[in-house]
This record gives C-alpha cells, sequence and structure tokens, in this order.
C-alpha cells in the first residue's frame, strides 16, 4: 500500500513539473504574433460572450497594454511636474508693477539701465510698451503721448510713475498724474506708488513733499536725481541724470574700435558757454598755448534744446574721437554729458564745486557734489578750478595708447556696472516696500 502511495505521489509531482515547463514554456518561449497584425477593430473593453470566458486564451497584446499604461504614467507625471514648476514659478514672481513714462528720463530708466525694449521701436509713435521679469517682479512700461489719464487701462496694483518736476509748467503737469493715481489709489484700484522724479536742478522740490507718504501723502518711495538734501535712503533715494534721451541719445553698444583705436582729440566740449560762468573761464584757458587745437571745440552763446542731424552727429562724433569729455558745470553740477561721455569710454573731466540753489551738503552727502557717482567709485577726473586743466592735458599727451586702452576698458566696466548696480537697487527697494511682508 505504502509503494502504490509514493508511485501515486511520484506520478502527481510528474505530472507538475510537466504542466509547469509547459506553462513556463507558453508564457516565456513560445512565439507571439507580431503587433502589426493586430485586429484593428477588436474591443479589449467591451462585455465578452459568457460561453466563450472559459475558453479565453493568453492576451497577445498585454505586453503592449502594460507598456502603453507605464507611458501614460510617466507623461501624466511630466505634465504634473510641469504644472507645479509653473504654479512655483507664479508665487515667486509675487509683484506685478507698471511704469508709467511720463518724463524723458524714463526711456534712461527703462532702456539704459533695465536694459528693455519698446514695441514699436520708432521714437515718434504716440504709444510705446515693454515689459521685462527681474527678481520676483514683472514689470511692464508704457510711453508716448497717448498715455493719458483716465485712456488707458491699469493693468497692475503697483506703479510707478517717472515724471518732469524741473520747471513750473512741468510741475503742473506732474502734478495732473499725481492727483490721477491718488484717485486710483482711493478707490483701491492701486496700492502702492513710486515716483521718479527729475528734479529742480537748484534742488527746489518742495511741491513734491506733500505727496509723500511719510508727510501723510500716499506716495511709497522717492527716486530723484541731483544732490537734494533729503535723500535718506530709506523712502527717498537719489536717481542719476542719464543720458538726454529727450535728444534720442542711444543706447551705445561698446566696440573694439571704439576700445582701441587712436583717438584724434585730447578733449572736446561741444556747449554752450554763460556769461559770467566758469565756462568762460575754460574757453580762456583753452586758447592758452593753443590748447584748443589739440582739442574738439564748439562754442555757443545760446542753449538749444533741438539738435539737427548734423549737430547730434557732429556731438557723437566728438565724444567717440576724444579721449577726455570735458563737463564745466552748468545750472547744475552734473550734467548728460557726464553719462554720454561715458557711453563711449571719453573720460570726463568734472569741475567738482556746488553750484547755486537748495543742493548741499547733509548728513549724507558729505561727498556732494556728485555724491551718488562718487559713491560708486567713478573713475573720473576731478578738479576744482580750470585753471588746473593745462596739467591735465600734458599728462594726458604723455599716455601711451595702451594705458589709454585700459582706462577706455576701466571706464566701459565701470559704467555697465553702475548700470547694473542701480538696477538692482531699484528692484530690491520696490520688493522691499511693496510685498506684503515687506521683504524681498
Amino acid at each position: 500500500m505504502r509503494g502504490s502511495r509514493k508511485r501515486l505521489c511520484s506520478a502527481l509531482i510528474a505530472a507538475y513539473v510537466l504542466f509547469s515547463l509547459y506553462a513556463a514554456y507558453t508564457v516565456f518561449l513560445r512565439p507571439r504574433r507580431p503587433a502589426a497584425s493586430r485586429p484593428a477593430h477588436r474591443d479589449r473593453r467591451g462585455p465578452r460572450d459568457h460561453g466563450a470566458l472559459g475558453n479565453e486564451e493568453w492576451n497577445p497584446w498585454e505586453g503592449d497594454e502594460k507598456n502603453e499604461l507605464a507611458a501614460s504614467q510617466q507623461r501624466y507625471e511630466a505634465n504634473l511636474k510641469m504644472i507645479k514648476n509653473a504654479r512655483s514659478h507664479l508665487e515667486q514672481m509675487r509683484l506685478r508693477v507698471q511704469i508709467w513714462g511720463k518724463a524723458a528720463i524714463g526711456l534712461y530708466l527703462w532702456q539704459h539701465i533695465f536694459g528693455g525694449h519698446l514695441d514699436p521701436a520708432e521714437v515718434t509713435a504716440q504709444w510705446r510698451e515693454g515689459s521685462q521679469k527681474a527678481g520676483k517682479t514683472y514689470f511692464s512700461f508704457i510711453t508716448g503721448p497717448s498715455v493719458v489719464p483716465g485712456y488707458f487701462s491699469v493693468e497692475a496694483e503697483n506703479v510707478v510713475l517717472v515724471l518732469n518736476g524741473r520747471e513750473k509748467a512741468k510741475i503742473s503737469y506732474a502734478a495732473q498724474w499725481l492727483h490721477y493715481a491718488q484717485t486710483l489709489i482711493q478707490t483701491h484700484k492701486l496700492q502702492h506708488v513710486a515716483v521718479v522724479l527729475l528734479g529742480s536742478e537748484q534742488c527746489s522740490n518742495e511741491w513734491i513733499q506733500p505727496y509723500l507718504k511719510r508727510n501723510g501723502g500716499f506716495v511709497n518711495l522717492l527716486f530723484i536725481t541731483y544732490d537734494y538734501a533729503l535723500v535718506n535712503e530709506e523712502d527717498i533715494f537719489q536717481w542719476p541724470l542719464g543720458v538726454a534721451t529727450y535728444r534720442n541719445f542711444p543706447v551705445v553698444e561698446p566696440s573694439w574700435s571704439m576700445l582701441h583705436d587712436p583717438r584724434s582729440y585730447l578733449c572736446n566740449f561741444l556747449g554752450t558757454v554763460y556769461k559770467n560762468s566758469s565756462r568762460e573761464t575754460l574757453m580762456e584757458v583753452l586758447q592758452q598755448d593753443g590748447l584748443d587745437k589739440l582739442c574738439w571745440i564748439t562754442a555757443r552763446e545760446q542753449w538749444q534744446p533741438q539738435e539737427t542731424n548734423e549737430s547730434f552727429k557732429n556731438y557723437q562724433d566728438a565724444l567717440l574721437q576724444s579721449d577726455l569729455t570735458l563737463c564745466p558745470v552748468g545750472i547744475n553740477t552734473e550734467c548728460y554729458r557726464i553719462y554720454e561721455a561715458c557711453s563711449y569710454g571719453s573720460l570726463p573731466v568734472i569741475e567738482d564745486v556746488m553750484t547755486p540753489g537748495d543742493c548741499r551738503n547733509s548728513s549724507m552727502y558729505h561727498s556732494a557734489p556728485l555724491q551718488l557717482l562718487k559713491t560708486m567709485g567713478a573713475p573720473f577726473i576731478f578738479i576744482k578750478n580750470w585753471k588746473e586743466l593745462p596739467a591735465v592735458l600734458e599728462k594726458e599727451k604723455k599716455m601711451s595708447l595702451q594705458d589709454k586702452i585700459q582706462r577706455r576698458k576701466k571706464l566701459l566696466e565701470w559704467y555697465r556696472n553702475f548700470k547694473a548696480w542701480m538696477r538692482q537697487k531699484f528692484i530690491n527697494t520696490l520688493e522691499n516696500s511693496f510685498l506684503p511682508t515687506g521683504k524681498g
């Protein structure tokens, strides 16, 4: 009996092994039908005939289905990751700021400091706009004669208003914009307002004070030109005058020849010579010993706000062909000529004296005038009297071309870094002030 049981067990084990081998062969070794022979309209998910369920064979497309499922899962996960990244990016871009450029200095802010573009490119267009992302902020910029209060879309709750407050007529126009912004604040269409102001050359800017939040107004931040004594680096900041964008001075890209070519003139001065000014002293010094023959000098007796194509080209050529650009004081020590000379690698020689008016030393302005430029280590030549100029030019005659090339590189690099620093400071100041947490 025990032997019969043993034979029975052996037979069962042998049958199990044979069945297992057959199953393994069927699953792993048996040739499969190619995917191309798969019926086009087979319904793999619909109801089946109950009589056929018991006879159902192995599905030859099961591997394809698994691959498709895995690929579908991968696509889903990739799309989910992309959505999360986009959401994270939107969360990082937490601030939207619209800049209303209603003074030519706004073009220096947008095109020269921000390196932004405007569409259309034509400077005579009635409406021009651009946009840019920086830090946590999305900036949009609009300018042109068609940008008037109440007749354009306010597309952000935070606004930077660029205004001209240099003279009474300009102040009256600037006040209209400030009143418009105030109305939008009162109706909760705006949350924050900053102002970039081309201030008075004598720093007589009392009219803007009542609009500042510190004085009960609504303007959170003020960026203002010239050595304004009330600059405190808290809510009032000094802003560079920049180039004369109202005369369409361009963004200049340095070239190899700008850096390396010898220049035909030691210095240049193209400008107005006012009566009883230090500019008369400058002209007298240049005429001594024939120094005016070494420089490109074009003097006029009356200021001309409009440039002809010829006069503007002459001015640009003078900057490009001169090693030094003479910058005598006018109504203010700071002038467009300083920044325009930097654009062409012509070193500014600046008359470092205070001009009459309310621009004066304060606790923040121990190095005035030109506190902002001096703080940033501007590599200029500063003189107190134009009688020092002959010694400067004599030294210039002896300088080698290689030394001048290195000086040009240093000047252009400094100017590039200066604009980048002003841009970052502007962005950081807005974010620190406008973001809900008060932190950038």
